[in-house]
């Protein structure tokens, strides 16, 4: 009989043993579960979900053979759900979600790198974009020197848009071919100096004598006169800007070393000189090149060449150029030559403008040259149509220095900034990290860690490697499912009864055992 009491009160022990495991694992449960419910509102909060595992089995022997009695359960792990939080639209553009997978690096005060998927970020006193926690953001600051484009904190303090000069000055405008002799027709706009102050550029078209003609003058802020190679405007009966043509050329005999020299013009206007001689002896080729600014005449000179040898010309300058043939005792018994001239087909002029020094010493920039460009699209040309004159269109290149106005982030994390000179460059770009194994991050709060476990961070830019998007204006909410936590809630809840009735039931069965003496 002593015996058997020794056996019923272990028996009774392990069931004491056995409720006991289960009240404190569906304790821990209602602990997760509480968290979960708890951080419903927690930006970037990803839900946990409890595992269980039952305990070490008990081997117990019979006549029949060996058999097993459990001890009871345990929490086996605590799995963090990584599904995507729905998204919540803000004002303010430094929020971001993530639509996908990864999570944003930040830095505490000490250097520590840490993880997280609440995108809720500011622009600090000091110009570095910050979570709630003063940490700062990671990410590639894009307006650095080259070579320095690596992961930093990501600051936008002090960014200003450089100035930039005016060099190119596109024009469209309607010259009336009716006007009489003198008629003037001013084009005004502003332009910009390498510093960005800003000055005014005016060109003044003038009707001349002779049918479709126009001539042209530039000032710079009314007063300096722009050294200019312009020399004219000619127009074709339609009204449209013409390009003349020779039609013959004269030639004499010429003994070694003498000059041929072409005047003769059937056509008043403009031929176009581009300054690139090319001349062709036997199967090897030599190029010249020169240039020139004023077109009134070309010398060039050749050595010694056969009979055969062939010299081609690209003029684009004003009629009546002359041009000067300096030949070789190769050309002693020339007397002709051929000649072809052929019509450009483009309606192009290109006047180049060199701003002289300012009285006021402003700098327009050393070696800069602006550019009026007569080329373009039915919107943007010169004609001479009998109707007003009028502008037709204006662009103009070069601006002021401008101040950071605002930011926009895209979806692969550049950030852009917009100044008040209504330009806009790449200022940063916010990366991402993700994980071989994101499972084993640890839990801080609202960051994660990496863990040995876990597998080193994978940085890259968003929308590549797998990441999620950036989306700015938004913020991702905590993925806590609240209608199945309150399921589990009452699984829980009745485990935990279930436990306590063991306890209590072992107890009673216990003080049964006790009374057996009485």
């Amino acid at each position: 009989m002593k015996i058997i009491w020794k056996i019923r009160r272990r028996e009774m022990s392990n069931a004491l043993w056995i409720g006991t495991t289960g009240l404190n694992a569906s304790q821990r449960q209602m602990d997760i579960i509480g968290n979960n419910l708890a951080n419903s509102s927690t930006l970037g909060y990803k839900s946990a979900d409890t595992q269980f595992a039952n305990m070490l089995s008990q081997s117990l022997t019979s006549g029949s053979g060996s058999f097993q009695v459990g001890q009871g359960v345990a929490i086996s792990s605590v799995n963090t759900k990584f599904d995507q939080g729905s998204f919540e639209s803000t004002g303010s553009v430094t929020d971001m979600a993530i639509d996908g997978e990864g999570f944003f690096p930040v830095k505490d005060k000490e250097g520590a790198i840490y993880y997280t998927r609440a995108g809720a970020f500011v622009i600090d006193k000091d110009g570095y974009l910050v979570d709630v926690n003063g940490y700062r953001v990671q990410g590639i600051n894009l307006f650095s020197a080259p070579g320095d484009a690596e992961l930093t904190d990501i600051c936008l303090k002090n960014i200003q848009s450089a100035p930039s000069a005016t060099k190119t000055f596109g024009i469209g405008v309607n010259l009336n071919d009716s006007e009489d002799a003198g008629t003037s027709f001013v084009v005004s706009q502003n332009v910009f100096d390498s510093k960005g102050a800003i000055h005014n550029l005016s060109l003044t078209f003038t009707k001349t004598e002779g049918d479709g003609y126009w001539g042209c003058q530039a000032k710079l802020d009314n007063v300096e006169t722009i050294n200019s190679s312009c020399c004219g405007i000619k127009f074709d009966e339609s009204g449209n800007l013409k390009n003349t043509y020779l039609t013959s050329c004269s030639a004499g005999a010429v003994s070694g070393g003498g000059a041929i020299t072409s005047t003769t013009v059937n056509k008043p206007g403009q031929l176009y000189l581009n300054g690139t001689i090319a001349c062709t002896r036997g199967a090897d080729a030599d190029t010249w090149t020169i240039s020139s600014s004023e077109y009134p005449n070309l010398e060039f000179s050749l050595g010694d060449l056969g009979n055969d040898d062939e010299i081609a010309i690209d003029l684009d300058g004003k009629g009546g150029t002359d041009i000067t043939l300096a030949l070789g005792a190769g050309f002693a018994d020339l007397s002709s030559f051929d000649l072809t001239i052929s019509q450009v087909e483009s309606n192009a002029a290109d006047v180049t403008f060199e701003f002289p020094g300012l009285a006021n010493g402003a700098d327009i920039g050393s070696g800069n040259a602006l550019t009026w460009n007569l080329i373009g699209d039915d919107a943007l040309q010169v004609t001479g149509y009998a109707a007003t004159s009028v502008i037709k269109a204006l662009e103009v290149d070069g601006y002021t220095s401008g101040v950071l106005k605002s930011l926009s982030v895209e979806k692969d994390g550049i950030i852009s900034g917009i100044f008040t000179n209504g330009q806009t460059s790449d200022l940063g770009q916010v990366v991402l990290a993700n994980f071989p194994n994101v499972g084993a991050l640890r839990k801080i709060g609202s960051y994660f860690a990496e863990t040995n476990f876990s597998g080193a961070a994978i940085i890259n830019s968003p929308g590549t490697g797998g990441l999620g998007e950036i989306m700015s204006n938004s913020l991702e909410q905590s993925n806590t499912d609240v209608s199945m936590e309150f399921v589990n809630m009452i699984n829980a809840q009745r485990a935990y009864q279930a436990s306590a009735r063991i306890i209590t039931t072992s107890d009673e069965m216990l003080t049964e055992l006790m009374n057996i003496k009485r």
